[in-house]
């Protein structure tokens, strides 16, 4: 798994669309794989309540992308498990 096309992506266009799966709840944050739709599975070690999940997956981005969590939005699915996420560079 590999999310360095992605980070290119994000350099050239300043901006980025993500389909993310997240499985929270989990003992460790961390990326599990790449679907064939180029939805994102991520584990999540946050239970889903009270926006800590999302807090967590905001925090685990803007690691990977090396960008502020203010430059991170849930376009939609809040309260879902699957996730469009906008990151600008």
């Amino acid at each position: 798994m590999n999310i360095k096309k992605y980070k290119i992506i994000l350099n050239n266009k300043k901006e980025l669309y993500l389909r993310i799966k997240v499985n929270p709840g989990m003992s460790k944050t961390e990326m599990k794989d790449i679907l064939e739709d180029e939805t994102i599975k991520i584990n999540i070690a946050a239970p889903p309540e009270k926006g800590k999940a999302n807090q967590e997956l905001l925090k685990y981005l803007s690691k990977e992308f090396e960008v502020n969590k203010n430059n991170i939005k849930i376009i939609s699915g809040k309260a879902e498990r699957i996730k469009l996420i906008k990151i600008n560079h």
